[in-house]
């Protein structure tokens, strides 16, 4: 009896174990074909026509609740909705973004529109102009099509590779896109800014027993206040440009850092002018450019720094750099601000070469097409303020260089010659340099150099 009541419970036990096992093998059966199926069902979401029922009955033959789950995945809305957005983006929208303004630009203003969205634009046509320190460039659209949107306003600081504007090259593309973009722009931030509003006039309330204690806010606010004047009837005020902001510092840096002196002489420019009304006429014909006074000073300029080299050269630290070269600096006065290019190897050039790209660079620079590349560099600067009718200045240096000439209008003026009083056509004439550097023997010498060359020209051809 012993015996039979161990064999039956043995029995009993052995086929629960039995019952378990099989439970928990249905139930990881049970678990896999769940994952296979949901599986499954997410894979031929993606697939499109007849594929998506193959792969399932192959997978799951006879499963209904799979055909329902990939029939009303595949057939809906749903899928249209996902595929859409994929297949319109054709490349039919395309973004103009400011291009490489300079090595040693990396920001710049965005000035003016030249269009306006809804516009029609042709490839490389200007949509805005952005106002660099030196120089205005233009951002062309890439591509014809209509403007969408401009993604930046006037007056932003933009760089190089910002995105300025979308242009769709398909005008049914933009009927069909703009309004449904705009629409959800414009209540989105309405309610988004209510809500922050107390959250920050709370935090203001609960921060300002604080505040009043250290001493550090007042300071800015006073400084903020102090530069701007009181507003009055009849006055504007405009912001400055960047170009102005660039020149003003450079020329407050000049007179901050060099030991600023001037020396003034007169020249007689009866030679030189009686040698351009005796030759305009055939050097016209045989250059295609007119002959003037700039290209004599700029010839007497290159004599007079090969005479004195120090003149030509520039302070870098505790060293001096001499310049075997010439590249002779040209002050332009434009109606956005001063400009100055530069006529590169100056030394071996001839009056005709010297006219032609004092020409080029003045047309470009009153244009606003002159390059970043055009104006870098300069040994020595030449202003001649007197086509402006100024009759004798102290001109500022061009930093980083060590020394400016000065040109003035050309006045009759009684002068002893020969122990007569005769009228002569006279210029004040001034050089401006840099006494750490050039003593004022040296900036005599070279003034008296540029006073000889310019009233006997003939010395040019002799080399005395």
């Amino acid at each position: 009896m012993m015996l039979r009541a161990v064999i039956r419970r043995a029995s009993t036990r052995g086929s629960s174990v039995s019952g378990l096992g099989k439970s928990l093998q249905s139930s990881r059966v049970a678990a896999s074909a769940q994952s296979f199926h949901s599986v499954s069902a997410t894979q031929t979401l993606v697939p499109r026509g007849n594929h998506a029922s193959s792969f399932h009955h192959r997978s799951c033959p006879g499963c209904s609740e799979c055909s329902r789950t990939i029939f009303s995945g595949y057939q809906g809305t749903p899928l249209q909705r996902w595929v859409r957005p994929f297949s319109s983006d054709s490349g039919d929208v395309v973004e103009a973004v400011v291009p490489h303004m300079g090595e040693s630009i990396t920001d710049g203003t965005l000035a003016t529109f030249l269009k306006k969205p809804g516009d029609r634009v042709e490839a490389d046509e200007a949509i805005a102009q952005i106002e660099t320190d030196k120089v205005t460039i233009d951002i062309a659209s890439p591509a014809s099509g209509v403007i969408q949107e401009f993604l930046v306003k006037e007056g932003d600081t933009v760089e190089p590779g910002n995105k300025v504007a979308i242009i769709s090259t398909s005008a049914d593309a933009v009927s069909h896109v703009a309004p449904s973009e705009k629409i959800p722009e414009k209540p989105a931030p309405k309610p988004s800014t209510p809500a922050e509003k107390p959250k920050v006039e709370t935090t203001k309330v609960a921060e300002k027993p604080k505040a009043p204690s250290p001493s550090p806010p007042p300071p800015p606010k006073q400084s903020a206040k102090e530069p701007q004047l009181p507003p009055k009837d009849r006055e504007r005020r405009v912001p400055m440009t960047r170009l102005r902001k660039r020149v003003a510092t450079r020329l407050k840096d000049s007179q901050n850092t060099f030991a600023l002196l001037t020396t003034f002489n007169e020249v007689d420019m009866t030679n030189l002018m009686k040698l351009r009304s005796q030759y305009k006429d055939a050097f016209f014909e045989k250059h295609g450019v007119k002959l003037g006074l700039m290209s004599g000073f700029i010839k007497a300029a290159v004599s007079a720094l090969q005479h004195q080299p120090v003149v030509n050269a520039v302070i870098d630290g505790d060293d001096i750099i001499y310049r075997d070269y010439v590249d002779i600096s040209i002050a332009v006065g434009t109606s956005k601000g001063l400009v100055v290019p530069v006529i590169r190897g100056a030394d071996k050039m001839n009056f005709a070469d010297i006219e032609k790209t004092i020409n080029g660079l003045a047309k470009k620079a009153n244009e606003g097409t002159i390059s970043i590349d055009e104006m870098a560099g300069g040994s020595f600067t030449v202003s001649n303020g007197g086509v402006y009718g100024s009759l004798i200045s102290t001109p500022i240096i061009n930093p980083p260089q060590s020394a400016i000439l000065g040109m003035h209008s050309i006045v009759q003026r009684p002068m002893v010659v020969g122990g007569s009083v005769v009228p002569r056509p006279m210029m004040y004439v001034a050089l401006t340099y840099d006494h750490r550097l050039i003593d004022g023997r040296e900036a005599v010498y070279f003034l008296r150099r540029i006073k000889d060359v310019v009233e006997d020209p003939q010395r040019l051809l002799l080399d005395i």
